[in-house]
């Protein structure tokens, strides 16, 4: 088995999967604006995928081959669909798999998958061992626990003697979803029962984590192998980048006629890609510049990408 997380720099930096945000549309732009060292997909079913094929999880397998690094992000309570998937990604060019065992949404937990899979570790050992039958190496990204802080102990031990090549973990619980602060205090506990049971799985830690510079912090202080950013690109979108410097209303509004152009390229040659989803990425590159609130609202009464692009091309450069 080829073990890409073996060759990562020290530390090293993810994307991580957001459903509906990091997609081969936005993983494009963010590798312009400043490129993490790993891809997440989005989450995918792999129930779902195995009762109906690729319609059932619209495209969040898609990719391209030049952002390899890259990791298929899978969630499911099935062994033998689990098994199918990970070959299929495989064949897809992926470079891993990463089980999704955090996910707090209800849709995912209601079927013992995501956060849900806290509950049933059995269940989780046969995913992952279902997982590795592709020959990709097998990771895991999961929550503190289900309901309560205390029961990382337990959960994460589980985990970590799975044999798991990379575990990350989203410093709060199912429950406390993103509303509580992230669990920082916890690291250095967790980092000494990885280093106990598994020394050879990467610890990844996520959770308002802002950029590049607070991982780095982070690191420097615990010394875990690698940093997930998630929310921290919607207030940055240069998060990743290794010297933090101010940008431009024009680099930030560049950004978004990227993604305009790129969610249209897409919609021509896989399919019709819905507009209003877009709506939600606008507060990302709009902001931190004069008139960037009027000019915001402004883009969420539009209809389509033409209609962005006609308000854009109104902004006067500055003199």
């Amino acid at each position: 088995m080829t073990n890409f997380w073996d060759d990562l720099p020290q530390p090293f930096f993810i994307l991580a999967p957001m459903e509906a945000v990091t997609d081969v549309v936005f993983r494009q732009v963010i590798d312009r604006a400043a490129r993490p060292d790993v891809y997440f997909s989005e989450f995918t079913n792999a129930t779902g995928w195995a009762a109906a094929g690729d319609k059932a999880i619209g495209g969040r397998l898609i990719k391209r081959d030049d952002e390899s690094p890259i990791v298929a992000q899978l969630w499911g309570v099935v062994p033998e669909a689990m098994t199918a998937l990970s070959s299929h990604c495989r064949e897809l060019g992926y470079d891993g798999i990463d089980i999704n065992m955090g996910c707090p949404d209800s849709s995912a937990v209601k079927t013992g998958g995501g956060a849900g899979m806290i509950r049933t570790p059995e269940v989780a050992s046969s995913i992952i061992a279902a997982a590795k039958t592709s020959g990709l190496p097998v990771s895991v990204k999961t929550r503190l626990g289900y309901s309560r802080v205390d029961e990382w102990q337990d959960w994460l031990s589980h985990i970590l003697r799975q044999d798991v090549v990379a575990l990350t973990i989203h410093l709060r619980t199912k429950k406390e979803m993103s509303k509580a602060p992230a669990h920082f205090e916890l690291i250095p506990a967790i980092k000494a029962l990885r280093d106990e049971i598994a020394p050879q799985t990467k610890l990844i830690i996520n959770g308002d984590i802002r950029d590049r510079a607070h991982g780095l912090d982070l690191v420097r202080e615990h010394g875990v192998d690698g940093v997930m950013i998630g929310r921290g690109i919607f207030h940055n979108p240069f998060a990743f980048e290794s010297e933090p410097k101010d940008h431009s209303r024009e680099e930030l509004l560049g950004l978004l006629r990227l993604q305009l152009d790129l969610h249209d390229d897409y919609a021509k040659s896989i399919g019709p890609r819905k507009f209003d989803p877009l709506k939600r990425f606008f507060k990302i590159y709009v902001r931190d510049f004069e008139g960037a609130a009027e000019l915001r609202d402004q883009l969420m009464h539009t209809t389509d990408t033409d209609k962005v692009r006609q308000i854009l091309d109104q902004i006067k450069t500055p003199a």
